[in-house]
C-alpha cells in the first residue's frame, strides 16, 4: 500500500463537474508487419495480459480515506479482468478521419471508474477511408488517470507496452505469484491521517523559509536579478510582481468546459524543425513548438474577430524526473507560465520573444526549484492545494501547451507497427484548449483537445497549426538568407583579408619589372 503524493492527489481533487483529469494516447497500427500479416482482438488482449506483471500501474486501484481527511492510497489487486479494461469497437462506415476523431472525443469525455484500476483501452477497427493507411489498420486509444502518470512516465509506459521488433513476443510468461494488499481499516486510516497532519507543520515552515531565501538570492543567481524575471516594468518590485501576475485577456477558451470534447491531430516533420533550428540555433524545439501554437491561436482568433491586443499565456509542464524516467514515484512535474506573443505578426519576432521568455522562466525555476509546487502540495492540506490551484494558478493562463519527446525508433504491438501516436490531454475549466506535442520516429504529432462549445471547428484549428508552421519555416529561411547576405556584404575583399594576415599596409618598394 502506497499513499499518493500531493500532486497525484491534486489531480484527483480537480476532477469535478465536466473536468475529467485523465490523459490518453491514440496510436494507429499497421498489422501487415505482424507474423501472420494480421492482428486479432485476442492478440491484443494476450499482449496486455503478458505485461500486467511488469507494469504495477495496471494493477493498482484507489482506497480513499473516510471524510477525505487524508490523501488516498494505492493498493495492488492481482485479479485484473483484462477484458473489462481492453475493449473492442469499430467505426461506422465509411470509417474516415473525422469519424475516428469524433469517436475518440466521445470516449475521452467519459470519466474512469474509480472502483477499478484507473485505465482503459479501446481497440478501434474500421479505419477504411483514412488516406495513407494500409488495409486492415486499427487504432488503440489508451487512457489513464493523471494521478497515476505524468508525461515522461507516460512515454516510458508507451515503450513498455510495445516491442522494438516486429516479432510477436506477447506470449504470457510464467505467472508471478502476487498477494492482494489487505484493505486497511478505518481506524488505521484515521491514525495515519493524524500522524501526517502533525508532520505537515514543520515541513511547511521549513519550505517557506527555504523558498524565501532562494527568491531573495535571485538577484545574484539570475542575470538581471529578480526584476528581469518579473518583466521590464518600472516601479518597485511589488508593482512589478503584481504586473507579472496580472490575468491574461479573456478568450473563448476562458469559461468552464462543457461535458463534450473535440479532438484533432496534426503531423509536422521533425526535419522541418531541425532546419529552422539551423537558421536560429539558439531556439529549442519547444520554442519552435510554442511559436507554432502561438501563430495558430493568432490566426484562429483573428478569423473569429476575437484576437486580443495583449498576448495570451500558456501553462508549460516541466519535468524534474531524475535519470530513471520509469521510476515508480508518481507525478514529477512542475509548471511555468509563459507568454505566447500572439500579439506579434512576424513569426521570427514571436520566436525570439518566446525564446527570451522561456529563458527567464527556466532561470526562475532553477532559482526557486522546479519541484517547488510539488513540495508545496506535499505539505499543504489537499483543500488548500486545490483552492490555490483554482484561484491563483490556473487564472494566469490562457491555454495549456506541452511537448513530450517520444521514441525515435519504430515500435510494435502484437507484431503490428505503430504508425502514429498522438497525446490526448485535458481541457480544464478556464483553460478550454490543450495543445500537446509528442515526437515519434521523425514526426511531431500535435493533438488539440478542447471543449466542443469553445472549438466547434477543430479541422480549421488544425489548418491554422499547419499554416503557422509553414510561415515560421519561410520566415526563418528568409532571415537566414538576409543574415548570410549581410555577412557577405560587409566582409572585406579577399585581397584585403589576405594582406591583413601579417602584411604591412605601407606602399610596396619593390621595383616593377621593365617591359
Amino acid at each position: 500500500m502506497r499513499q499518493l503524493s500531493g500532486t497525484d492527489s491534486l489531480f484527483l481533487r480537480l476532477e469535478r463537474g465536466n473536468q475529467y483529469m485523465h490523459v490518453a494516447g491514440l496510436g494507429i497500427y499497421d498489422p501487415s508487419t505482424a507474423p501472420a500479416g494480421r492482428v486479432r482482438f485476442k492478440d491484443v488482449l494476450r499482449f496486455f495480459q503478458a505485461r500486467l506483471d511488469s507494469l504495477p500501474l495496471f494493477r493498482r486501484r484507489l482506497v480513499t480515506v473516510p471524510l477525505g481527511l487524508d490523501r488516498p492510497y494505492w493498493i495492488e489487486d492481482p485479479d485484473i479482468d483484462v477484458e473489462f479494461h481492453v475493449r473492442h469497437i469499430a467505426l461506422p462506415q465509411p470509417g474516415d478521419w473525422r469519424q475516428l476523431c469524433i469517436q475518440v472525443a466521445r470516449i475521452h469525455s467519459r470519466p474512469l471508474d474509480r472502483s477499478k484500476p484507473l485505465w482503459e483501452a479501446y481497440v478501434i477497427e474500421g479505419l477504411d477511408h483514412i488516406p495513407g493507411l494500409p488495409a486492415g489498420s486499427f487504432a488503440l486509444y489508451l487512457k489513464i488517470h493523471h494521478c497515476a502518470v505524468d508525461g515522461e512516465a507516460g512515454t516510458e509506459l508507451i515503450r513498455a507496452i510495445h516491442s522494438t521488433l516486429a516479432e510477436d513476443f506477447s506470449e504470457p510468461a510464467a505467472r508471478v505469484r502476487r498477494y492482494k494488499d489487505r484493505m486497511p481499516t478505518a481506524p488505521e486510516l484515521y491514525l495515519r491521517a493524524v500522524a501526517r497532519g502533525v508532520s505537515r507543520v514543520p515541513g511547511l515552515v521549513w519550505l517557506s523559509a527555504e523558498t524565501a531565501a532562494r527568491v531573495a538570492g535571485a538577484g545574484t543567481a539570475v542575470p538581471g536579478g529578480l526584476s528581469s524575471l518579473l518583466g521590464q516594468q518600472e516601479g518597485p518590485t511589488v508593482a512589478r510582481l503584481a504586473e507579472a501576475l496580472r490575468k491574461p485577456p479573456a478568450t473563448r477558451f476562458t469559461g468552464n468546459v462543457s461535458a463534450h470534447r473535440v479532438v484533432e491531430v496534426v503531423d509536422l516533420p521533425l526535419a522541418g524543425f531541425k532546419t529552422i533550428r539551423a537558421s536560429i540555433p539558439e531556439a529549442t524545439i519547444n520554442d519552435l513548438f510554442m511559436t507554432t501554437v502561438g501563430g495558430a491561436l493568432r490566426r484562429y482568433l483573428a478569423d473569429k474577430g476575437e484576437l486580443p491586443a495583449a498576448t495570451l499565456t500558456c501553462m508549460v509542464p516541466m519535468s524534474f524526473r531524475g535519470p530513471d524516467k520509469a521510476a515508480d514515484v508518481g507525478n514529477q512535474i512542475g509548471m511555468a507560465v509563459m507568454p505566447l506573443h500572439t500579439e506579434l505578426h512576424d513569426p521570427v519576432d514571436r520566436l525570439q520573444e518566446i525564446r527570451r521568455g522561456a529563458a527567464k522562466a527556466k532561470a526562475f525555476n532553477e532559482v526557486v526549484g522546479r519541484d517547488l509546487a510539488a513540495r508545496l502540495f506535499e505539505v499543504l492540506p489537499d483543500a488548500a492545494s486545490e483552492l490555490a490551484t483554482r484561484r491563483l494558478v490556473l487564472p494566469q493562463m490562457s491555454v495549456v501547451v506541452s511537448n513530450v519527446r517520444g521514441p525515435d525508433v519504430p515500435l510494435f504491438m502484437a507484431g503490428a507497427r505503430l504508425v502514429s501516436f498522438a497525446p490526448v490531454s485535458i481541457a480544464f475549466d478556464g483553460l478550454g484548449l490543450n495543445v500537446t506535442g509528442f515526437s515519434y520516429h521523425g514526426t511531431l504529432w500535435i493533438c488539440a483537445v478542447a471543449c466542443r462549445d469553445m472549438l466547434p471547428d477543430p479541422a480549421f484549428f488544425a489548418e491554422c497549426l499547419r499554416v503557422s508552421f509553414t510561415e515560421l519555416e519561410r520566415a526563418a529561411a528568409a532571415a537566414a538568407t538576409t543574415n548570410a547576405a549581410a555577412s557577405t556584404q560587409f566582409a572585406p575583399p579577399k585581397a584585403v583579408r589576405r594582406r591583413s594576415r601579417g602584411a604591412s599596409n605601407a606602399p610596396s618598394t619593390r621595383r616593377r619589372r621593365a617591359t
